[in-house]
């Protein structure tokens, strides 16, 4: 893995893009590698551990590396990950939009590890860092994970929002307009977010309420009919209860009702991955059209888009005045 810094005129200054993370390479190693430092935080699974880790490293990771690496070995692209390639892409993209600042992007799981990341900035002179989490809504699951790591170096300060950005939220609602530019529209635009634990939300996390109004704010810059709008939430893990309607059961029951065509947009994902191109556009596309539904249409993420690019360079320009 290349972890060198690009050169930049202004060492001193630094936006640092942190996405979730990828495996290295669509293999069980590489995946298994991966899932062990995700699964590890306490953030993301808030077990005892000698409870958790056990049964982490002789059960789940055993059995759900080769499944998950098949998945990813059914989407990787030229350059590595989807995750890995449009975050790098947009840093860059970025990084055209904020000369004298470097530039760079980190994974807060994988490489280039975040904590790496800002420790070599350091090292190179940078004392301003603002690191931009690539999380619309915030989370204690994801938002706060990277705050644990920034803590460590001083100097650091972390975005911790922009679930209603105006920029932002102009950006998707274009992307919206971009898909049903030629005319075909589903009958219903379904947002899917990331879901967490239900308890999560009861102990005060904001992360539901932010998804809500992303939601609202992007329906309202699209000026839809808000019964045209079904928010669920994908990617359940375990037997808890987590946050509904579950993606996969509301597909089901749009099609029981009569239902033939769905757009699905997925806005708490920054940049396309395992989580929208396998999930999504394969798995629920095909489940949609065994409950009888005839299309289902996944919206792209904004990856590297100029729009996205505009919207978080102006977000990592007000962050970097705030410190001045």
């Amino acid at each position: 893995m290349d972890d060198t810094l690009p050169a930049t005129s202004a060492p001193d200054t630094a936006v640092v893009v942190a996405n979730l993370g990828t495996p290295d390479a669509p293999t069980a190693p590489a995946v298994r590698r991966y899932l062990a430092e995700f699964l590890h935080d306490y953030r993301v699974v808030p077990l005892t551990r000698w409870l958790w880790c056990p049964l982490l490293h002789f059960v789940i990771l055993p059995l759900r590396s080769g499944r998950v690496a098949k998945k990813y070995a059914g989407i990787w692209m030229d350059g590595g990950s989807p995750l890995a390639v449009h975050t790098r892409r947009l840093a860059e993209g970025m990084q055209a939009r904020l000369p004298g600042v470097r530039v760079v992007h980190a994974m807060r799981y994988g490489n280039p590890s975040l904590a790496g990341t800002l420790q070599r900035l350091r090292d190179a002179g940078a004392r301003r860092i603002v690191v931009l989490p690539l999380y619309p809504q915030y989370s204690t699951t994801t938002t706060a994970s990277v705050d644990d790591v920034a803590r460590r170096v001083d100097g650091v300060r972390v975005l911790q929002d922009y679930h209603v950005d105006p920029g932002w939220v102009e950006a998707v609602a274009a992307s919206i307009r971009d898909a049903w530019a030629n005319g075909t529209r589903g009958e219903r635009l379904l947002f899917s977010f990331h879901g967490i634990p239900q308890r999560l939300v009861d102990a005060g996390d904001p992360y539901q309420r932010h998804c809500r109004a992303s939601t609202d704010a992007i329906a309202r810059a699209l000026g839809i009919d808000p019964s045209d709008i079904v928010l669920t939430f994908q990617s359940r893990f375990g037997r808890e209860p987590w946050l509904q309607p579950y993606t996969d059961e509301t597909l089901r029951a749009l099609a029981a009702q009569g239902v033939k065509q769905v757009d699905v947009v997925c806005p708490g994902f920054a940049v396309d991955c395992l989580e929208t191109l396998e999930e999504i556009a394969m798995q629920n596309a095909e489940l949609f059209h065994e409950a009888g539904g005839e299309t289902l249409r996944y919206i792209p993420c904004l990856n590297d888009a100029p729009a996205h690019a505009d919207a978080l360079a102006a977000l990592a320009r007000r962050e970097l005045d705030a410190m001045a």
